[in-house]
């Protein structure tokens, strides 16, 4: 009747066999502890090796006592000698245990140690008859025990949704999660690097702000319970660079978080990794220059080439990136040539022909913004720049001399997504507040993300700021497509998620 039980519910079946397992570790944990072998007493272990450098350097080691820690995620017990494989930060080693090597009451032991338990092992470095580089332990001791079970055990961690929630179970048993992040932590030095080699000083600004500009964004509120007002979490770094420009400091960067109450998808997380840096004395054809080396460079020292693979896509940062104006992207795309477009009437007329939608507060350049993103980005899969943004949409941004409708802005697309956004700086306060100003009319009929004005920013600019050139980049896309990732979760350690309670 049990078997038919089980047979009829193998859910509840698989539950009752984890939870006897689970009773199974604790007591032994508790066994260990009356014996006074408790792993928790452990405070420390001398590792004086890592897996792959054994490996990879296996003639300095051969021969050689070694130890070496990690988690145990295999074991086979034969008699008097047994196998195991121990995973590290990075790789995984086999373990040769023989109960005359280590002696009998530590082969006990051994035998009684589980699949994730993390344990020390000193030994000397062997081949076995296999051809396998392994470890011949003298010793092997427990150092922490794993009350829980791996779920490759059952059924592997393959539930996208418990990968996020449970990320260091996702770094155990997917080592090719392992590798995104290691890549990640790798593009960002490489990134550092090159901007210090620039002379670029790197500097920390504000998170939690009374104004959070320089994006057009909604921002998460919160409250000060000292100062009794209420703030807001940054959506962008750009207002306190710029005045570190101000300052004096000509080249500064920031690699930080930023926070945007808005929806999550594949490319969008509300808490995400934004660089924005700024140079004096240069302007948005500079900014292109250096994002075109930068990513060459990022490209080359991390993955050793300048092409990559995206789902299937090849794109080559070997070669000059495509620039365009939106104007002329609009029309390669869409066939409407804004430029014979001289009035909003006319704006919206082309907009109601191909079925582009815009609300009734939208300007010309707004409607031009919207044919861009209806019929140009999906296009631009190799790396291009899109300059001279409609001035509606750019309200920090110098404008065009010869053509005030636009401003001295590019965006960089690669894959059809929008990686960076660059600005010629505006620097003149005059012009400043009255862009400042059209962003509190939007506000005031309904538009959420619009800038509200910031007079020490208006302050600053007073003081005086030279031309300058600045660009916002994301890293976490970046780190998208040169780790071949599908969505952002998957660059992000701990992604943003809904509580289960």
């Amino acid at each position: 009747m049990a078997g038919e039980n089980q047979n009829q519910n193998p859910k509840k079946a698989q539950a009752e066999d984890l939870n006897h397992v689970l009773l199974v570790r604790r007591e032994k944990l508790a066994e260990l502890q009356a014996a006074g072998k408790d792993p928790f007493q452990i405070t420390k272990y001398d590792v004086t090796e890592h897996s792959m450098d054994i490996k990879n350097r296996y003639e300095e080691y051969e021969g050689k006592e070694v130890s070496i820690a990690g988690r145990m995620m295999f074991k086979r017990v034969m008699g008097k000698a047994s196998f195991c494989n121990i995973q590290d930060k990075e790789g995984s080693i086999q373990v040769y245990v023989a109960r005359d090597s280590i002696g009998e009451e530590s082969y006990k032991d051994f035998k009684k140690m589980d699949i994730g338990d993390i344990v020390g092992v000193k030994g000397c470095a062997f081949t076995t008859k296999t051809g396998e580089i392994s470890i011949h332990a003298d010793s092997i001791i427990l150092l922490s025990k794993s009350l829980q079970v791996l779920p490759e055990k059952f059924h592997g961690l393959t539930d996208t949704d418990m990968r996020y929630r449970q990320r260091y179970v996702d770094l155990i048993v997917n080592p090719e999660v392992k590798d995104t992040f290691i890549k990640r932590s790798r593009i960002i030095s490489t990134i550092r690097r090159y901007l210090d080699g620039q002379g670029f000083m790197e500097v920390e600004t504000p998170m939690l702000v009374n104004n959070a500009g320089g994006a057009a964004a909604r921002p998460f509120i919160t409250y000060f319970n000292a100062l009794d007002e209420e703030e807001k979490l940054r959506i962008s770094l750009e207002l306190y660079l710029k005045r570190l420009i101000v300052g004096g400091l000509e080249r500064v960067y920031e690699i930080g978080r930023v926070f945007r109450n808005e929806g999550v998808d594949t490319r969008h997380n509300p808490e995400f990794t934004l660089m924005e840096l700024y140079q004096a004395y240069t302007d948005y054809h500079g900014m292109m220059d250096l994002t075109e080396n930068l990513y060459r460079y990022v490209a080359q020292e991390v993955l050793g080439t300048t092409e990559i693979e995206y789902n299937g896509i090849r794109m080559d940062l070997g070669k000059p990136f495509e620039r365009i104006t939106m104007v002329d992207a609009v029309k390669k795309y869409s066939g409407v040539d804004f430029s014979k477009i001289h009035t909003l009437e006319e704006a919206r007329a082309a907009a109601k022909e191909h079925h582009v939608e815009f609300e009734e507060r939208h300007k010309k350049g707004d409607i031009l913004n919207r044919f861009f993103e209806d019929f140009v980005e999906e296009h631009l899969v190799q790396p291009t720049f899109v300059m001279d943004h409609p001035i509606e949409i750019s309200p920090l941004t110098k404008k065009k001399p010869e053509n005030p409708e636009y401003v001295e802005r590019f965006e960089f697309f690669m894959n059809g997504w929008e990686m960076a956004n660059a600005y010629s700086e505006l620097n003149d306060p005059i012009d400043q507040r009255e862009r400042f100003a059209a962003q509190e009319e939007m506000l005031a009929q309904g538009d959420e993300e619009a800038n509200h004005t910031d007079e020490d920013f208006i302050n600053a600019l007073m003081v005086g700021m030279p031309p300058t050139g600045g660009i916002g980049f994301g890293i976490d896309r970046m780190v998208m497509l040169l780790t071949d990732s599908a969505a952002i979760r998957d660059v992000l350690l701990f992604p943003t998620m809904k509580s289960l309670n």
